[in-house]
């Protein structure tokens, strides 16, 4: 391909119309190309390797591909900037391809919860942390996404840390314990998938929203180029979809930047007919400053199901006021009481119909029965109010089926009024509509995401822009039953488990948590949260928290810490005797252009080392958990094997 791009440049500077100043005009190399430009096409014609690689036959005539043409010089490869004149001197190089047929994976080492703030104020223009990703071709990947080894495994309870025994099973032999696991979330949720595929209830995400900056990092702002974000988040929900019940939800937390580009891939992923709506949820309602136009207040939410014909919402209230109208509660839950007697003035409606709406009810003496038939010593209750005539709620038929059906959901009680006469009730179980705009003032992230989460652990959070704790709480609300696992993959701060307690102890239940982190100052906060979560409110659970074993990424973390281009020199050093580097590495080429490497900034030194290093080994395989070369602890071994049944 070098000699490709050397042969193409060369033909081309033959054409005075391509060359200004003795610089190659790609773009009007590409004008031309759209335009079947008759000498172009002569001049590609006349050198035989152009003819081959551009050109076909078809019966006695050949056919100019233009479209190969035009994407070769398009690609950066062609008249390229310093960094990929560098990469082509020794040997790196990349494509590229339609999203929707690409099959390449983008590994990635995400800031998560700087979504709103960073590059939004002066202070955060100082900040220089950088997000770093790549993007990997079918044949760069071998072993990448087989299960990963385990370790540092620890439970935690409400007291302390304590050593890892065993883990919570059910009679079924399922895994039963929360879990905070620290490690690239690609890779951790393919080593997921051996216990927990078909198992998830809900997976709520709020990835990264991809909201500008560099092109070619991804930054504290949250910058991918557009195409690796969307193979990035494309990576993972294909996962994700796999881990779900079949009667399973996700839900994912997203801005305008990438909204649409995000449902398109879902529907494409979960199924057009399976997205259930997009929630706008005010987020933010004073909006966010410095901004040039429309302040921004609302984040959206999509939700899918995993096939909508096995699943369904709970009927439940999330607005606070018609929350508070059902106060009272039994075994099953909250409700409230209205009178069966229709009470609003609606006689001339029901002139015609009133024998099917007035009607005799009967109840027994002890108020335990209500029924159609008159018994012996039942008390006939009419719908009469005040000696004036109404009418019940429904037809005499349709209320005899809901009193006799076994089908049917509907409740009533008898019980005396405060002047002793019996009236008949409808129990309303606790329930609301669901609708799309989620503006209680109990989602606003200020308040109860950043400040909550301060008062909590009582200092400024390492992490910048955490969700509503509420608005979590609404979705799991809505979705999960008492025992379902809930799984957020970029879990930031924690909102998500901490959001799963919270709804325990609010109903009883006893869902489980997933929670997958790669950042060691986001699983700081995050298992800190965790773990004052359930001390403070003295809950009688606990989590495991485990690392995907380090190999390679031990060298990717040395990378993005390096501060002087000295850091690097060194650290290239020790990566050629200790690291698996990528088998496109020559290194005796890579030093013999040491002086290139040196006048690289050191941001594009960083980027050019992380894709020296071969991504099938950032983690240690369980595959190869044996091999002595890795090290692994007996302790390790024994954890995995129970882990992955074998």
């Amino acid at each position: 391909m070098q000699n490709l791009l050397d042969n193409l440049k060369t033909l081309l500077q033959k054409d005075e119309r391509l060359v200004s100043e003795g610089e190659l005009l790609k773009n009007k190399v590409i004008e031309l190309a759209l335009k079947l430009d008759e000498k172009l096409i002569d001049l590609l014609l006349s050198d035989k390797q152009m003819k081959e690689v551009f050109f076909r036959q078809v019966g006695n005539t050949i056919i100019f591909d233009k479209d190969k043409f035009i994407k070769f010089v398009s690609n950066k490869q062609f008249l390229p900037d310093s960094y990929t004149s560098f990469k082509n001197k020794v040997g790196l190089t990349v494509g590229d391809e339609f999203i929707s047929e690409r099959k390449e994976v983008v590994l990635s080492w995400p800031y998560k919860d700087c979504i709103l703030e960073g590059g939004m104020t002066k202070e955060d223009q100082k900040r220089d942390e950088i997000f770093w990703n790549e993007t990997l071709a079918p044949d760069e990947i071998s072993r990448l996404l087989d299960p990963k080894v385990f370790t540092s495994a620890k439970r935690i309870d409400r007291t302390s840390d304590h050593k890892f025994d065993k883990f919570k099973t059910d009679e079924n032999g399922d895994i039963k314990d929360n879990f905070i696991i620290k490690g690239n979330n690609l890779l951790a949720l393919h080593s997921l998938k051996k216990r927990f595929a078909g198992k998830i209830k809900l997976i709520y995400i709020d990835p990264p929203y991809n909201t500008g900056g560099s092109l070619e990092t991804f930054t504290y702002n949250n910058s991918f180029n557009h195409s690796t974000w969307l193979t990035f988040i494309k990576n993972r929900l294909e996962i994700a979809r796999s881990l779900l019940t079949e009667d399973g939800f996700i839900a994912i937390a997203i801005d305008h930047n990438e909204l649409f580009y995000l449902g398109e891939l879902a529907d494409e992923i979960f199924g057009r007919d399976n997205r259930l709506g997009v929630v706008c949820v005010l987020t933010n309602p004073r909006g966010r400053q410095f901004t040039k136009f429309f302040s921004v207040t609302i984040d959206f939410m999509l939700v899918y199901a995993k096939d909508k014909e096995h699943a369904n919402f709970n009927k439940v209230a999330i607005n606070i006021e018609k929350k508070q109208t059902f106060n009272l509660k039994d075994e099953q839950g909250k409700y409230r009481l209205e009178n069966f007697i229709r009470l609003a003035n609606i006689e001339e409606k029901l002139r015609n119909e009133k024998e099917n709406y007035f009607y005799p009810i009967f109840v027994s003496p002890d108020l335990e029965e209500i029924t159609l038939e008159q018994k012996r010593n039942y008390v006939k209750v009419l719908p009469v109010v005040n000696g004036k005539e109404k009418a019940w709620q429904l037809k005499k038929d349709t209320f005899a089926k809901n009193l006799t059906s076994e089908d049917s959901s509907e409740e009533y009680i008898a019980a005396k009024d405060e002047n002793g006469n019996i009236q008949i009730y409808k129990k309303y179980r606790e329930q609301q509509m669901l609708v799309t705009h989620w503006f209680d003032k109990k989602y606003n992230a200020t308040f109860y995401g950043t400040r909550l989460l301060e008062k909590l652990l009582g200092r400024k959070l390492r992490v910048s822009f955490p969700k509503s704790l509420y608005t979590v709480v609404d979705v799991l609300k809505i979705i999960t039953k008492k025992n379902d696992i809930v799984l957020d993959f970029f879990a930031g701060s924690g909102t998500t488990g901490h959001a799963t307690l919270e709804l325990n102890k609010e109903d009883g239940g006893n869902r489980k948590f997933i929670l997958v982190e790669q950042l060691s100052e986001h699983i700081k906060d995050c298992n800190e949260r965790i773990y004052k979560v359930i001390k403070n409110q003295n809950i009688h659970d606990d989590f495991v928290y485990m690392e995907l074993a380090k190999w390679n990424e031990n060298f990717v973390e040395k990378i993005q810490k390096a501060k002087t281009k000295e850091e690097l020199k060194k650290l290239w050093k020790t990566m050629e005797k200790k690291a698996f580097l990528s088998y496109k590495i020559d290194i005796k080429t890579i030093d013999e252009h040491a002086k290139d490497f040196t006048d690289l900034s050191i941001e594009d030194q960083k980027r050019f080392l992380l894709e020296c290093l071969d991504k099938n080994h950032l983690y240690i395989n369980y595959s190869e958990i044996d091999d002595e070369e890795y090290g692994v602890s007996e302790e390790d071994k024994k954890i995995n094997k129970e882990f992955y049944k074998s």
